[in-house]
């Protein structure tokens, strides 16, 4: 399932201290926050949720598929999203028993006291 941006308008909304409107605006002004500072070139850090940035592609050689002619690719700008170890550590736990699941190998045992995640990581 697709997590679309009006779930999670309406995720905010069920929560109960918003208005669907002003659920609304909070999701449009904290999304245009993100894209505002990726076009200027600034990362973004979420904590305990990742992090984007914008890298820098050099030009490169390629090869049109149809005709299989080499061309120059130019350089370009790409966004990549680096997920934090708390992130990383909850999409684990989900998977691990879950649909969908391509490991077969179990899961280390765990030992009382064991944290999947730093203190004040949430």
């Amino acid at each position: 399932m697709t997590l679309t941006k009006a779930d999670i308008v309406a995720q905010v909304y069920a929560q109960g201290q918003l208005t669907k409107a002003e659920a609304a605006t909070a999701v449009e002004t904290g999304l245009g926050l993100i894209k505002n500072a990726l076009a200027l070139g600034d990362e973004v850090l979420v904590s305990g949720f990742g992090k984007w940035s914008v890298r820098h592609k050099a030009e490169r050689r390629g090869r049109n598929p149809q005709t299989g002619d080499p061309l120059i690719l130019p350089p370009r700008k790409v966004v990549t999203f680096r997920p934090s170890r708390v992130l990383k550590a909850k999409v684990q736990a989900q998977g691990a028993g879950g649909e969908g699941s391509s490991n077969n190998a179990s899961p280390p045992a765990k030992k009382p006291g064991d944290k999947l995640i730093r203190p004040g990581y949430f």
